[in-house]
């Protein structure tokens, strides 16, 4: 089932029916776009109808964050669980040992995805990483980056490029790149490379990631006012405008 929230369709499934549908589309063998939709690409997608857009494209929007998981909540329409990147990208990458799918890790910077893709390997044995490439190319690059990964053959592609980059990416080079499923996954390389630590389990729990990430990188701070202008535009619409005077 899809809901509605500012204009975006989100997919309300928990993680275990989100890999399942990913599992249904290698299946299928078209090409599939996944969104991690966070409040900061919904908050922007609000003034720039491109993104909005992208997510409208996709064929699986996952709630990614509690921030969005509130705001479906707000607005009366809840989703089981948030479906974040990193944890869906893991939760995928066990499928595909399990399940013998070719995986292509696509962004950071150079090192990073094989230092991941080894870390990767041993944590999933049996894992088939196609391939491994840096995300350090110009935009004119996309197209030859798409003609490099498609010589692998990829059922996933992750692609750690940046919000909104590597949504745009994907939806221009999806077909070409010759991958069945293709997810943008943020930094996630660079955590799972440990390059960048992740929140203590009992922190997400607490469902205060995005504090431990401000205390963790300051410089985060104006990425994160996004936050409280995300939270008064939920409010606003569906709240307030509920509100009879």
């Amino acid at each position: 089932m899809r809901i509605s929230l500012l204009g975006a369709s989100i997919d309300a499934l928990g993680m275990e029916e989100t890999v399942e549908r990913v599992a249904v589309f290698i299946k299928d063998g078209r090409p599939r776009r996944v969104i991690t939709l966070n409040p900061e690409f919904l908050y922007r997608a609000q003034s720039a109808g491109e993104l909005l857009d992208l997510v409208k494209r996709a064929d699986l929007v996952t709630p990614d964050g509690e921030g969005i998981v509130w705001a479906c909540r707000m607005a009366g329409r809840p989703v089981p669980e948030r479906v974040t990147g990193i944890d869906l990208m893991l939760r995928l990458v066990e499928k595909a040992a399990a399940e013998g799918w070719r995986v292509y890790l696509l962004g950071a910077a150079p090192g990073v995805a094989e230092e991941a893709a080894e870390r990767l390997g041993r944590l999933y044995p049996g894992l088939r990483v196609a391939g491994c490439r840096h995300g350090y190319f110009q935009e004119d690059e996309g197209h030859k980056v798409a003609e490099e990964i498609s010589k692998a053959k990829p059922d996933l592609l992750f692609a750690a490029l940046g919000a909104p980059k590597q949504e745009k990416w994907i939806d221009s080079h999806l077909e070409k790149s010759g991958a069945t499923v293709a997810i943008g996954v943020g930094g996630s390389l660079d955590v799972l490379a440990g390059r960048v630590r992740r929140a203590p389990g009992w922190v997400r729990r607490l469902r205060l990631e995005w504090l431990y990430r401000l205390l963790s990188n300051p410089s985060r701070w104006r990425r994160q006012l996004v936050l409280p202008l995300f939270a008064w535009l939920v409010v606003k619409e569906y709240k307030l405008k509920r509100v009879r005077f």
